[in-house]
């Protein structure tokens, strides 16, 4: 599209002929029908036909609207779009309301955590106890969630995979053999020989230990159905014999108490967790590491230092081999996740609820707004292609512009959806999850994969280099190193054209953004201070063997494979560039060297430091100040830029570099500086808002077309009724899916009883125009076993272009 537009532009400036256009553009693929209408566009029409560079929109806006009064809101046409699902019954007063529509999308789960950490001597924590905790899994009714909390708006879910997920087709066994159904009565009784097994006592329906009551405190979110959920969970363990301690709390303190504090401090025994999603993901491997394995650092203990851990081999060991493409197929990889899932449902530190059909009213007047498959309008590219006919700004309303807890650092920062809401208009990823797909696609990085794995390996080039941490030098790779896969990355797209602040994008900051993760991760000093990022970023590290830096390339050789190359290249992309070299060795400087701030909140709150947030201004004066303390000493980050024998960054580019930033701080009073469509020129915590404005400078490499991607495709199951059947009697199904890709079905035959699945398997069929006819058979052996009553079949449909699954229920009724 950019070539494209480029030529467009050259023939309305009079520098190519009609004819070189039409011949050069269908050789880029443009349609007939593109090419038809430019052949017809009288010769001072034709500079209308090129698109825009950079965003839609010259200003986007956000404010904060309390998520009851938002239908109003949005009504009154105080906004534009809101980001925050709505309520179910805010949702419902939308239905069919004039100028607004509602977006619906999978956009966020719930879980439960529960704090596993051993009480103190004397006193007894319940969810200690691998029994209790899975108890909790029958306890919890997740129907009653979805069907009377959520008006049928939510899915129930037992992993962290949403049932719309595309690797639901993986873990569907493994969830169906696990006969998790609602069951009080059983979880009580688990409950009640795991509790007098470890010496506590029940006494007129009251559990005790040690002659006091056993407690339970609940942090319970209000902003949403979390607070009925967390009555809910109250409720149901009150009914257990427990005595409950709720505690209502916002975003902000929440989770300061709970991911902040040592679990031995319980201050919290189960949190009612909300995820946002983003990007949809075919293949996941960092969710389940996040959300199961204590390597990564999300789970209990946090891996901060001084803190109780939470520990699990053989989640870290399956994990890490997930994660690092450890696997030789797609089956071994499946099986690996599978383990992984079985382990974690075993574990039940994370009980998960229900995936929310998140409601976002838009206004009508709101056009091209791409809607992934998972976030909605929530995604990357929403609000770059959106605009309103006759306006040049769009209004975004949230439920918070800012909270306690939100902190603008590129690092160890942007844990809400709040900021992160408006930072992902202003940066560009080198590699995307394509909205639809849900596979990695080069976006403002071009890269090639030359691969030997999954068993063969390639020899790294003596010219490789690797960052070390102790010598601060770019060190030569040892003679003979060989690694599994090489990706070739190409940041041309960057480096033709300007930061936010003026300079120009250089490799420098491509490659300060690599050294600074080694030095996080093996600098002794520095580990000692952030310790969970460093040692969470270990075993990523120690997979990559080799850089060769090039005059706009990377090549990069890592020990990592995977069946589809794309998560290769996004496995092994080195830089994100999302932030100018000269702040983030600032922000180093102030951390490391000055301690006077930090990037992650644990860090901040062990040596009682300021979380750097760059758009608080005494954070932002602290980075600055050491910015235009570098000037003065004339500093450039030691060894960082010596590649190949020579400097990359002068004096004279490093002073332009510091006094670009004072200019820019002096103009906001920011350090926010990205490279993306959109910057950030107000932010206004006590007014909750945020203003950005359209950043478009020559070169850049996107017009408004590149972040339209048109609607998301549709994949859909017709079943055939089937009527009233007898013991022993076959089932056969007829089912036609239709969507686009290469189409699969999937079955499992469950009795609801039990929870038990009875069978499972794919039905081949026949394939013909984006649809595929296929019939699912239920051998007459398997009804003949079964006492009468209603069973249910549940189908899936999956496309090879579609990250999302298709589900439906038929309820079969067997008679005698």
């Amino acid at each position: 599209m950019n070539d494209l537009n480029s030529l467009l532009q050259h023939l309305a400036a009079g520098r190519i002929s009609r004819r070189h256009f039409l011949s050069a553009a269908a050789a880029l693929g443009a349609s007939s029908s593109f090419l038809a209408r430019v052949a017809a566009t009288p010769e001072g029409a034709l500079a209308q036909e090129a698109s825009p560079v950079g965003a839609a929109t010259d200003t986007i806006t956000f404010t904060a609207f309390n998520v009851d009064q938002a239908p109003l809101n949005i009504q009154n046409g105080d906004m534009d779009l809101y980001l925050f699902g709505l309520k179910t019954a805010g949702a419902q007063s939308l239905d069919g309301a004039e100028g607004v529509r509602l977006i619906d999308a999978p956009a966020s789960t719930l879980s439960l955590i529960l704090n596993p950490a051993p009480a103190p001597e004397g006193s007894f924590n319940p969810f200690s106890v691998r029994e209790i905790r899975y108890a909790m899994q029958s306890l919890i009714d997740r129907d009653f969630i979805a069907n009377d909390i959520y008006q049928g708006r939510a899915l129930p879910m037992l992993t962290n995979i949403s049932p719309l997920d595309y690797d639901q087709l993986t873990i569907f066994p493994i969830v169906g053999a696990g006969n998790i159904r609602y069951d009080p009565d059983l979880a009580n009784q688990q409950i009640g020989e795991a509790m007098e097994a470890n010496g506590a006592t029940l006494e007129n329906g009251q559990w005790t230990f040690n002659g006091s009551p056993v407690m339970i405190k609940i942090v319970t979110r209000v902003e949403d159905e979390r607070r009925e959920i967390g009555d809910l969970v109250r409720s149901v363990l009150e009914s257990s014999g427990f005595q409950v301690q709720p505690i209502y709390q916002q975003f902000g303190p929440a989770t300061l108490a709970v991911y902040a504090s040592d679990p031995r401090t319980f201050q919290w025994h189960i949190y009612t967790e909300g995820w946002g999603r983003g990007a949809p993901v075919r293949y996941d491997d960092a969710g389940i590491n996040q959300f199961a394995a204590p390597w990564l650092g999300n789970m209990p203990g946090w891996q901060e230092v001084g803190f109780w851990q939470y520990q699990n081999e053989t989640l870290d060991e399956v994990g890490k081999r997930l994660y690092r493409g450890e696997f030789t197929s797609r089956e071994d990889r499946d099986q690996l996740y599978m383990q992984m899932t079985a382990t974690a449902l075993e574990e039940s530190v994370r009980v998960w609820l229900v995936t929310a059909m998140q409601s976002f009213p838009v206004s009508t007047a709101i056009e091209h707004l791409t809607e992934d498959l998972v976030s909605g309008p929530r995604n990357t590219f929403a609000l770059r292609g959106a605009e309103i006919p006759g306006s040049d700004t769009i209004r975004v309303g949230n439920l918070w512009v800012w909270t306690e807890r939100t902190t603008w650092n590129p690092i160890g920062g942007f844990g809400d959806v709040y900021s992160s809401d408006i930072y992902k208009n202003m940066v560009d990823p080198t590699i995307i999850n394509h909205p639809f797909s849900g596979l990695p696609s080069p976006f403002r990085v071009d890269y090639t994969v030359e691969t030997a794995g999954p068993d063969g390996t390639l020899p790294v080039p003596e010219s490789a280099v690797m960052w070390d941490a102790a010598q601060d030098v770019w060190a030569p790779v040892a003679s003979g190193t060989v690694a599994k896969s090489k990706v070739v990355f190409d940041y041309t797209k960057y480096l033709q054209t300007t930061w936010q602040h003026g300079p120009a994008i250089t490799m420098a900051d491509v490659i300060y953004p690599i050294a600074q993760g080694y030095e996080i991760a093996f600098d002794d000093a520095k580990v000692q201070i952030e310790t969970a990022m460093g040692i969470t970023a270990r075993p990523l590290y120690e997979t990559f063997q080799g850089y060769v830096f090039g005059e706009s390339t990377v090549e990069v050789y890592v020990d990592y494979w995977h069946f589809e190359e794309g998560y290769i290249a996004s496995y092994a992309s080195p830089s994100g560039v999302s932030t100018p070299w000269e702040v983030l060795a600032a922000m180093d400087d102030v951390v490391f060297e000055k301690r006077q701030g930090a990037y992650s909140d644990t860090a901040a709150a062990r040596f009682s430091v300021p979380w750097i947030s760059l758009v608080t201004e005494s954070d932002a004066r602290l980075v600055l100040r050491s910015i235009q303390q570098a000037k003065r000493e004339t500093r450039i980050p030691a060894g960082v830029f010596d590649v190949g024998g020579a400097t990359i960054v002068t004096p004279e580019e490093a002073e332009a570099r510091y006094d670009a930033c004072d200019e820019w701080f002096d103009a906001t009073n920011l350090l926010v500086i990205a490279n993306g469509p959109y910057q950030l020129t107000d932010y206004d915590p006590p007014a909750q808002f945020a203003q950005l404005d359209a950043f478009r400078p020559e070169g850049y490499p996107f017009t408004v077309e590149d972040f339209r991607f048109g609607t998301p495709p549709a994949l859909t199951i017709d079943a055939s009724s089937v009527p009233s059947l007898a013991l022993g009697d076959a089932i056969s199904v007829p089912v036609t899916v239709a969507g686009p890709g290469d189409l699969s079905l999937h079955y499992s035959f469950v009795d609801p009883a039990t929870g038990q699945t009875l069978v499972s398997g794919a039905s081949e069929g026949t394939s013909s125009d984006g649809t595929l006819s296929a019939t699912i058979d239920v051998d007459p052996d398997v009804s003949a076993t079964l006492f009468p009553g209603l069973y249910q079949l549940f189908v899936i449909a999956a496309s090879s272009e579609i990250a999302q699954i298709a589900q439906q229920r038929i309820d079969l009724g067997i008679g005698v």
